[in-house]
């Protein structure tokens, strides 16, 4: 673009001697990479154009280097490899973010155009994927709070993720991603495509943006369009997983999470990548992080039936299932664990796993019991997380090892009502609320151990609920006495 020209709208009726959109705009494109001031220009050239003649001459090659100059144009200030971050920093974002609102106006423009351009009456195809997939990454990349984003051009990127979902005929970004129930494919491919080198074990850290695009655009991809894409998105959920930050394999995890929940066993057992995801996951249990240890254990409680699945169609025995590996180690860091996060989080986790083991937690009722009576008798703060959770775990331990109850029976039996008593004298900071369903869980408990031992609670509790004086604790007991 040079001179007055550039301001000027080229248009059909300028002759044979005036230029094609398709040279325009690769004029406007290799300006743009050039020298940013020619974003003005592009937006003189895209406010005064024709649709019809903008679509009608333009290839979409075109379009694509045009729209894949102006995200360019606007990406973050690019980091060192391990992720370090330039000087200069908060100059650098500020830069890029009053650069983002002239490049959101620019694409506003352009895809206004395109819009346009179908909605006439005139002979153009759909609206390039490519370009579509550049605007979407475009208004990812600026529109949560970042660095690099001010309000106004997260404003700009809203508004431009709303116009290309619009522009693209769809009535929601998921539908964009997805493509429309049993019609044409969604987008994510084409995302996905724009975001594959960005996305490699040596590059993802350069681009602050290109994980938050990633995982924003996954986790609205579900069942059964994330499929297909299977191949694309496995490889940079490990890698996210297995940084060194915290932030960063929090979100690895919930990613692997979204995959499990949405592509079909069959598909993730298929080349062993069922296991590999075991692998990286339970790894992380060795962690110390709560946050990352309850994303981990969410995931793999839907992921060990898929495991599971794998291995019985290899023929595989169950002598020691991955469900016995993993719940090893929890109980492992359970028994010694100190702080209240993680025992509240790990507290939380136990019953599903007790429940899906059924009859095989006998296999570990010696180290399970530990951790019970352990976490019975430490209060973890006025939400009791732990106590409830642990009460639950009982309260499933007892139903489905039934039969090894009545040996635990005077341990068991001990424990809960120095809990009861606990809870009853305690004036601490407990709400009424979760004092009662500490009560609750607690009665329920001495219930099942009572049915499990042929009424021997009963019996125990006799003389006990004659001299208590407490109501409270009377009205546990008479709910035991009165269970059938």
């Amino acid at each position: 673009m040079a001179g007055g020209s550039s301001s000027r709208s080229p248009s059909p009726e300028r002759g044979p001697g005036a230029p094609s959109a398709e040279q325009a705009l690769l004029r406007a494109g290799q300006a743009l990479c050039e020298r940013p001031g020619a974003l003005r220009e592009l937006g003189a050239l895209l406010e005064a154009a024709d649709p019809r003649w903008l679509r009608g001459s333009a290839g979409s090659a075109a379009l694509a280097r045009l729209a894949a100059a102006l995200g360019g144009l606007a990406a973050p200030p690019r980091r060192e490899q391990d992720g370090a971050e330039p000087p200069g920093r908060d100059s650098a974002g500020a830069a890029v973010a009053e650069r983002a609102e002239r490049v959101g106006a620019a694409f506003l423009l352009l895809l206004q155009n395109l819009e346009d351009a179908r909605s006439q009456e005139s002979p153009v195809g759909p609206v390039p994927k490519r370009v579509l997939g550049h605007a979407f990454i475009f208004a990812v990349t600026h529109k949560e709070e970042r660095p690099w984003t001010t309000a106004g051009s997260r404003a700009v990127a809203q508004e431009v993720l709303e116009r290309l979902v619009r522009t693209a005929g769809c009535g929601s970004v998921e539908e964009f991603l997805q493509g429309k129930e049993g019609d044409e494919e969604g987008r994510f491919g084409e995302v996905m495509g724009l975001l594959k080198q960005e996305l490699t074990k040596d590059t993802w850290k350069c681009n602050p943006a290109s994980k938050d695009v990633f995982s924003w655009s996954l986790l609205r991809v579900r069942r059964p369009w994330l499929c297909p894409h299977l191949e694309r998105v496995l490889p940079p959920a490990l890698l996210l997983s297995d940084d060194f930050q915290e932030e960063n394999k929090v979100l690895g995890v919930r990613c692997l999470h979204h995959i499990v929940l949405n592509v079909p066993g069959a598909d993730l057992c298929q080349f062993n990548r069922a296991q590999v995801v075991f692998h990286a996951l339970y790894n992380h249990l060795y962690s110390r992080e709560a946050p990352l240890i309850q994303a981990v254990l969410l995931c793999l409680l839907d992921l060990l039936p898929v495991l599971e699945r794998c291995q019985r169609r290899q023929g595989q025995g169950r002598v020691s299932s991955p469900w016995d590996q993993v719940l090893q180690l929890v109980l492992t860091h359970m028994e010694a664990e100190h702080r209240l996060a993680l025992r509240r989080v790990y507290a939380g986790s136990l019953p599903a796993f007790v429940t899906r083991l059924g009859i095989h937690i006998v296999r570990h009722l010696k180290r399970l019991e530990r951790v019970i009576l352990g976490y019975l008798e430490v209060s973890d703060g006025p939400g009791e997380e732990a106590r409830l959770g642990i009460l639950q775990t009982l309260q499933c331990t007892i139903e489905h090892a039934w039969p090894r109850m009545p040996c635990r029976l005077p341990v068991l039996l001990k424990a809960l009502l120095r809990l009861l008593w606990d809870v009853h004298s305690e004036r601490g900071p407990t709400p009424e609320p979760v004092r009662a369903a500490l009560l609750q869980g607690g009665t329920q408990c001495l219930i099942l151990l009572d049915h499990c031992c042929h009424g021997q609670v009963k019996v125990l509790l006799a003389g006990l609920q004659s001299s208590c004086e407490e109501n409270r604790l009377q009205e546990c007991f008479r709910k035991v006495q009165e269970s059938t």
